[in-house]
């Protein structure tokens, strides 16, 4: 996740990225949120780095988003979908399966 994030600095360093984690690492998802807040951000877009939707995506995210949605109701949060869903995820994928097996 540090190398993905590197990298999209190193392309747009305009953009703030921050890494939030759900379990055992910090910074948590809220504890991200809050220093984007006090920082002046008012839209937050939340990328699962997930390879596809599973319990996380379709209990624990919605919910940590619905208490953040809560507790700044001037701020606002977009939930992507799992990182692994994207198409150019899984071109890359299946690529990189190809390039294992072809010889």
């Amino acid at each position: 996740m540090h190398r993905v994030r590197q990298t999209v600095l190193a392309k747009s360093p305009e953009l703030r990225v921050e890494l939030a984690f759900l379990e055992f690492i910090q910074p948590d998802l809220c504890q991200c949120a809050e220093l984007l807040v006090q920082e002046g951000f008012n839209h937050i877009v939340v990328l699962p780095m997930f390879i596809a939707q599973g319990g996380h995506l379709r209990r624990d995210v919605p919910m940590l988003l619905d208490e953040l949605r809560q507790r700044y109701p001037e701020v606002s949060f977009s939930l992507s979908c799992a990182a692994g869903e994207a198409e150019l995820v899984v071109q890359a994928m299946a690529a990189h399966v190809l390039s294992l097996v072809s010889h």
